[in-house]
């Protein structure tokens, strides 16, 4: 009915006489449905009938049947429906207002886009744009295999594609989330009256309102798959490990109870992490930094044997986890009440040979300076931030 009505009608033809004010009203929400129309047609629907309709089959015939559909798509099906039901439902509402006899009266546009976006599109969207970052590394952790790969390869060269690749059709839903403000706002500036423009200010309220609780969920959500893929990757070292002078006889280690690191970092939120070097016995090691709410966390980057490869400096945290590293804790977790930053000047560094550095103290409840870690930045940018 969509695509009939698409070929079928021109859409200056049905407005020509309109006067100029419902002219722009209908011309702007004539582009809410033609934009609705591309996003249905060509994003949500290539990606569920080449890309989950095959992966699908695939698996009937049990090929790449350990590959979690969910996790990639995740509530995709759905997002198909509401986006049909919303574009039938719109279609209708334009009809009306083209004054094209249609059986049946239908809701007013500003009911249907109550309905429609407080019921089913923004919690809809919500649950999709939840799994998105998960989608994004599990496709990730896909690719290197040469059975899912073809299965890429051969969907993308789909026509329906359009040379879009399948990371670029996943996005296209958050990318619809954020238009909407934008295209019910332009509705709204070409409202009949002020109460028609205030009840579509409401409209695009509770879209804004649900972007801005999407975002908090999302930093959660990212915090806590970091915070628990960390968790397994920091390495505590036993107290007669840390400090050599601690003799421990061997049969009372079990008394000294291992650090539970779940409950050093569990319900914390890491606010910034990166990688330093460390100037230490005269050499130079890499460390990461972790900076929690409340302590820092220096450890040493132990990278993983099978992957020896070295990273780039500016390499991020995920890709240093996907790696397998491990992160062992230099010292005790520094209290961030009890640390003490000092910038090392340009002629200090210079005569140093440490450029772009600058000393953490850790003090004791007396103010004594107990344990210093000069560290250097890869530049004054990161250095400042």
């Amino acid at each position: 009915m969509v695509l009939e009505f698409l070929r079928d009608c021109d859409s200056s033809q049905l407005m020509s006489d309109c006067d100029p004010q419902d002219y722009k009203r209908q011309e702007a929400i004539w582009e809410l449905f033609t934009s609705e129309c591309v996003y249905f047609l060509d994003q949500l629907m290539v990606l569920k009938e080449v890309f989950l309709a095959t992966l699908t089959n695939l698996q009937m015939r049990d090929y790449l049947s350990d590959v979690d559909t969910w996790r990639l798509f995740a509530n995709l099906n759905e997002l198909c429906l509401v986006s049909f039901g919303f574009l039938t439902s719109l279609l209708h509402v334009i009809k009306e207002s083209w004054e094209i006899p249609v059986a049946g009266a239908g809701p007013t546009l500003l009911e249907l886009l109550h309905k429609a976006i407080q019921e089913s599109i923004c919690h809809c969207l919500q649950k999709y744009c939840l799994n998105y970052s998960t989608a994004l590394f599990y496709l990730d952790s896909l690719k290197h295999r040469e059975d899912f790969g073809s299965y890429v390869k051969w969907c993308e060269r789909n026509q329906e594609c359009r040379r879009l690749q399948l990371r670029d059709l996943l996005v296209a839903p958050l990318q619809r989330l954020t238009r909407y403000p934008l295209l019910l706002r332009n509705v709204g500036k070409r409202s009949r009256t002020e109460e028609e423009e205030s009840a579509l200010q409401s409209v695009v309220e509770q879209v804004d309102t649900s972007i801005c609780d999407l975002e908090g969920k999302v930093k959660w959500l990212d915090n806590y798959q970091k915070v628990k893929l960390l968790r397994d990757a920091l390495v505590w070292l036993p107290v007669w490990e840390r400090d050599k002078r601690a003799f421990i006889p061997e049969n009372l280690k079990h008394l000294l109870k291992a650090v539970t690191l779940e409950n050093l970092i569990a319900h914390r939120c890491l606010l910034h992490e990166g990688k330093l070097v460390l100037t230490e016995n005269a050499k130079l090691h890499d460390v990461y930094l972790f900076l929690f709410d409340d302590f820092l966390l220096i450890t040493k980057i132990k990278r993983n044997k099978k992957n020896p490869l070295r990273l780039p400096q500016n390499q991020e945290l995920d890709q240093l986890l996907k790696e397998g590293c491990t992160f062992t804790v230099l010292d005790q977790p520094i209290s961030l009440d009890r640390l003490q930053l000092r910038s090392v000047d340009q002629l200090n560094a210079a005569a140093s040979g440490l450029s772009q550095s600058f000393i953490i103290m850790h003090q004791n409840r007396y103010q004594q300076c107990i344990a210093a870690f000069i560290l250097q930045a890869p530049s004054e940018a990161v250095k400042v931030q």
